[in-house]
């Protein structure tokens, strides 16, 4: 059954809950038994009306990139196929966002604190990452980390959520790039032993199955081409996907037209529209030098592309550009997949 005809069943079940209290105990057995009889009644038509439904796929685009973050402000990894679970997209060993840079105290640094963390570049060395940053040697980190390591309680968004340490090594390759008075430690979120974030902690908008790691709110964030040219359009100094960090690039398609792709498949996996993206000063980075602006893309974003007034008090000032999925079903994607709308007709 589907969430929304769960909610409703639960809203039944509330409200006979509710009725009940209100009346004498001796007449209790009967009602309780007719109430459980409507509740199935009700459940039993919503469901036999959600068969009565017609799905209709409609090719909106093409998948034209697909990009994995494995640690969290770095660079992506461009790749030709991803598995996308729950948490988002995933190749190999490479997991999106699923590695975070934190301070002793466990808060996350992103490249709104330290800007040249864009310039880091991230590669799959089978059992390892690699980290290479401009003026340091490479380094090596096991994706399966020694369980004697530490699991360190960090702080993302005002959110809690768990990582364990990669070791010393990172910690002194960290704080040497970005030159930190303070230790910078690198902790990796483990699937399945670590409790996830809930994306409805971020906005209410998002659903209760919504669930992530080290993302800012979303498992999946999809962007067109369309959308990013048209942008550029606007602007004297042209910016690149680099800026807005998408993990599916749609080709083929009018700008903006992402707006209102409600339910998308692509591939094997099913994607349900939450809210839009609403861009932070991260996006002014200058993903070749590292250079924090707070100016564009931003400014010329504000100009054309904020929200409705009735969504102000989620978006408030920030302008809207790419738009946020929940993973409705897990599945594989690659690049060159057909991207449909699904279209629910009831049928007659």
């Amino acid at each position: 059954m589907s969430d929304s005809l769960l909610s409703r069943a639960a809203s039944v079940s509330v409200a006979l809950r509710s009725a009940l209290q209100s009346l004498p105990r001796q007449r209790l057995p009967w009602l309780c038994a007719a109430g459980l009889g409507l509740a199935a009644a009700a459940a039993s038509w919503m469901w036999w009306r959600r068969r009565g439904e017609h799905v209709e796929l409609r090719q909106v685009g093409t998948v034209s990139q697909l990009l994995v973050y494995p640690v969290k402000s770095c660079r992506g990894v461009s790749v030709q196929e991803a598995e996308c679970t729950v948490l988002g997209l995933r190749s190999g060993e490479l997991r999106d966002r699923q590695w975070l840079v934190v301070t002793e105290e466990g808060h996350m640094v992103t490249g709104r604190q330290e800007p040249r963390m864009v310039l880091i570049s991230v590669s799959d060395r089978g059992d390892s990452m690699s980290l290479g940053a401009p003026g340091m040697e490479e380094l090596l980190v096991p994706v399966s980390l020694p369980k004697s390591n530490k699991v360190k309680d960090c702080r993302v968004f005002g959110t809690d959520i768990q990582g364990r340490d990669s070791g010393e090594e990172a910690s002194r390759w960290l704080t040497s790039y970005f030159k930190s008075s303070q230790p910078y430690h690198l902790v990796h979120y483990e699937s399945g032993g670590m409790q996830p974030r809930r994306s409805k902690d971020m906005d209410q908008l998002f659903r209760e199955t919504d669930v992530i790691a080290y993302p800012d709110a979303s498992p999946v964030m999809l962007l067109s081409e369309a959308s990013l040219e048209e942008l550029n359009r606007r602007l004297s100094q042209p910016v690149t996907l680099g800026n807005f960090r998408p993990c599916i690039v749609v080709s083929g398609c009018q700008p903006f037209v992402e707006d209102t792709w409600d339910d998308v498949k692509v591939g094997t996996t099913r994607l349900k529209r939450v809210m839009a993206c609403g861009r932070c000063i991260l996006t002014t980075v200058d993903p070749d030098t590292g250079v924090l602006t707070r100016k564009e893309p931003l400014d010329t974003l504000r100009t054309f592309r904020m929200c409705e007034p009735s969504m102000s008090h989620v978006h408030k000032n920030s302008p809207l550009f790419g738009q946020y999925y929940g993973v409705e079903k897990t599945g594989a994607l690659r690049v060159g997949d057909p991207v449909y709308q699904e279209i629910r007709r009831e049928q007659h």
